[in-house]
């Protein structure tokens, strides 16, 4: 096998192994499995905990008001019926997870 082809194979083998990584960080997969059980699966808040619990929908105005690093603070150290998130998930998890939220206050 020729140096070229080796490479291309390493870099392939590489970027394979990372791409799962990265999907699962994406803040949608994020938001889905660890906020959308409270938070439903728009933001409305309209699943049977949020509705339970009388979690504020994301267009709530608020909710709308709170800035991005409010929010990361909240969802890292909890508030309320709120609970904390670090040391569960990454700061980068955290901060995506809150960007993807956020696209449902629009």
């Amino acid at each position: 096998m020729n140096t070229k082809a080796r490479v291309a194979g390493l870099v392939l083998l590489a970027f394979s192994a990372v791409a799962p990584v990265l999907a699962q960080d994406s803040g949608a997969d994020v938001y889905k499995a660890k906020c959308a059980s409270c938070h439903g699966a728009t933001g409305l808040a309209d699943s049977g905990a949020g509705k339970a619990m009388k979690v504020k929908p994301a267009t709530d105005p608020d909710v709308k008001k709170m800035t991005l690093d409010e929010m990361i603070a909240v969802t890292t150290d909890g508030k309320g019926k709120m609970p904390a998130y670090k040391g569960k998930l990454t700061d980068a998890q955290i901060k995506a997870s809150v960007e993807f939220y956020r696209t449902f206050a629009k």
